[in-house]
C-alpha cells in the first residue's frame, strides 16, 4: 500500500533522526526512544516502516553507500579528481562516512563492508578495468586500487586516526589538502613509466 504524504513525511523525519542518531552513537548505542522522540512518532510506526532497529539501521547505511555513489559517481579516467570529490564529500556529510564505520566496528569487522550481493561496486570496478586496458591506469586488481584511492581520500576524514577536518576551516587549508591529494593519487595510479 503506498504512503500517504503524512506518512512519507514522517517515515523521512525517522530516517533523518536516524541517519543521525546512528552516525553519532552506532548501532549498538542509538536508542530508538530517542529516536521516535524527535522524529515526532512512535515506536510502532518505526517498526511498521523498518521492522527492527537493525533494520532500519541497514536501510539508511545502504542508502548512504548509494548517496555516496550518485553524489560521487567514478570517473576512472581520472580518479584524482574523484579522490578530492570524495574528500569534499566527507568534508559536506560526516555522517556517511561515520555510518560506514559503524558497520566495520559493529558488524563486519573483517572483508568487505557489505555481503556480495548487497555490494556497489560494479561499476567502479569495470570502470577502472576498462581505464586500465586503455593504459591510463596502472595495472592492478581494480578493486585493490579502488580501495587505496577511497583510503586516500579518507585520510582527513570524520574516522581518520590523524586528523578529522570540518567544513569549518579554512578554504586555503582544504584547498592545500586537495591539492596534495590530487597529486598523491596521480602519481599513485599513473601507468608505469610515467
Amino acid at each position: 500500500m503506498p504512503l500517504t504524504s503524512r506518512g512519507a513525511a514522517t517515515k523521512q523525519r525517522i530516517v533523518d533522526v536516524a541517519t543521525q542518531e546512528f552516525a553519532q552513537y552506532g548501532l549498538a548505542g542509538a536508542r530508538v526512544e530517542r529516536i521516535v522522540a524527535a522524529a515526532r512518532t512512535n515506536k510502532a510506526q518505526l517498526y511498521a516502516y523498518f521492522g527492527s532497529k537493525e533494520e532500519l539501521f541497514d536501510a539508511i547505511f545502504m542508502d548512504s553507500m548509494g548517496s555516496i555513489r550518485d553524489v560521487v559517481p567514478i570517473d576512472a579516467g581520472d580518479l584524482a579528481d574523484w579522490a578530492v570529490r570524495l574528500y569534499d564529500e566527507y568534508l559536506r556529510r560526516p555522517d556517511l562516512i561515520r555510518l560506514a564505520t559503524w558497520v566495520r566496528l559493529e558488524r563486519r569487522p573483517a572483508g568487505h563492508l557489505v555481503e556480495q550481493a548487497a555490494r556497489l561496486d560494479t561499476e567502479k570496478l569495470g570502470a577502472i578495468a576498462e581505464a586500465q586496458a586503455a593504459g591510463r591506469v596502472r595495472a592492478g586488481d581494480p578493486f585493490d586500487l579502488m580501495a587505496m584511492v577511497i583510503a586516500m581520500s579518507m585520510a582527513w576524514s570524520p574516522v581518520s586516526n590523524v586528523y578529522a577536518a570540518t567544513g569549518d576551516e579554512p578554504p586555503e587549508l582544504h584547498e592545500q589538502r586537495r591539492t596534495l591529494l590530487r597529486e598523491s593519487v596521480r602519481r599513485a595510479v599513473a601507468p608505469e613509466g610515467q
